[in-house]
Parts: structure tokens; sequence; C-alpha cells
């Protein structure tokens, strides 16, 4: 029987949403403040969910204790107090957009953890905004 695992985790990142090969009103237009050139911020909740089935030697679907510290490690240690328009290779050519950074957290977490668990990632933004990928 199929059991999920939730492990809840937050970073504060800036960030710039534009297209490089736009101008400046279209920017504006198209992604309004949040393509502001100096940049604003997010305090981003972020939820890893992992599904799975129970070990029965163990009883977990995933140690939580090692997600935890797989999250930090390749999350929270890379996004927390960035810009990641500046600060990361990850989005120095792909927009920061929730979507995106949702994605490219998955991407992050799915070669370290079992193939046999599904995994998805939520991602709020604000409290009324949020993502999740895959959907």
């Amino acid at each position: 029987m199929k059991t999920s695992v939730y492990r809840k985790e937050h970073f504060n990142a800036a960030h710039r949403l534009y297209n490089k090969s736009w101008d400046d009103e279209k920017n504006e237009r198209v992604f309004g403040k949040c393509s502001n050139p100096n940049f604003h911020g997010h305090n981003y909740e972020l939820i890893v969910k992992l599904t799975g089935d129970v070990h029965p030697e163990t009883g977990y679907v995933y140690d939580m204790k090692k997600l935890s510290d797989l999250i930090r490690d390749k999350v929270t240690n890379r996004f927390d107090h960035k810009n990641l328009n500046l600060d990361t290779e990850e989005f120095r050519d792909l927009n920061p957009t929730a979507e995106n950074i949702a994605r490219v957290i998955y991407d992050l977490l799915r070669g370290e953890i079992d193939g046999g668990l599904d995994l998805k990632i939520t991602l709020y933004e604000t409290e009324r905004n949020y993502v999740e990928y895959p959907a």
C-alpha cells in the first residue's frame, strides 16, 4: 500500500522575472512589478512529497532525517539568501518563475532519491500563489 511522506522547508531569495530578448517596456507589461530591474524577494515555502511502499524492516517510506539533509544540501544551501538571477548557475539563463524554480528543485532531488519513489515538489511563492511539479 502506497504511503506519502512530506518534508516542509523554506528559503528566502530575490529574483527578477524578465526575458532577455525583450525590451524593458515589454518585460514590464508581461511581468509587472516582478520585472523590477533592482529585483524583489520572496519567502518561499517548499514541500517535498515522496510516495512509495513502506519498507517492512524500517517502517519508513523514506528516512525523514535523510530527506531533510538532502533538501538542505541540494536546495536551501544553494538558493537561500541568494539572488537567483545573479548568484546561481541554474537561473543564469532560465527565468526564475515559481514554475521553473519547482522544476529545478525536482531535478536537483530526483537523481538523489530512489526511482521507485514518486517525487512531487510544491513551492509557495506567496501564501496564495504556489506551483506543483510534476502536476
